[in-house]
């Protein structure tokens, strides 16, 4: 079989970064897919399961009811729990994409309250949240993509 795209990145060298992962286009429409990596794989420590279910409900939340909220199609976690997937319509760069992301993280670095969607009639493993620890991620990534903004993928 084909290896796939996101198998062909070089993860030894991945840092945080907004990347663009693929471009998916079928009958006139285009569905971009970028790669919302929020630590260094293999080289730093995953995500706490709780802590990414909560950045889903929040950046889900917020980018859903951003000016681009026509445009998401999905955000969601990435099975190695070192980053997250946001699927637009459309075919913005990772520059232009990085200004919704960093409005979602810092939604999400200052957000008090209940979360959103956090109830047993609204998700599937509602009592799996950490906003506490989602803050501190999201605080952490929005201070790497400051300090030093990725928008290519390293080269093998």
């Amino acid at each position: 079989m084909k290896k796939i795209a996101s198998f062909c990145i070089d993860h030894t060298k991945l840092m945080p970064g907004v990347y663009l992962s693929r471009k998916d286009k079928k009958d006139g429409v285009t569905v971009s897919t970028f790669d919302i990596r929020i630590t260094a794989p293999n080289r730093e420590p995953v995500i706490d399961q709780p802590a990414l279910h909560t950045i889903e409900h929040l950046a889900a939340t917020w980018l859903r009811n951003s000016e681009i909220k026509d445009d998401v199609v999905y955000f969601g976690p990435m099975g190695c729990r070192t980053g997250c997937y946001l699927l637009v319509f459309g075919e913005p760069s990772p520059e232009e994409i990085s200004k919704y992301v960093k409005g979602a993280f810092e939604f999400i670095a200052g957000y008090e309250g209940e979360i959103p969607g956090a109830k047993a009639d609204e998700c599937g493993n509602y009592l799996e949240q950490n906003l506490e620890t989602a803050k501190y991620y999201a605080k952490k990534y929005l201070k790497d993509l400051r300090e030093n903004p990725r928008f290519e993928y390293p080269r093998r």
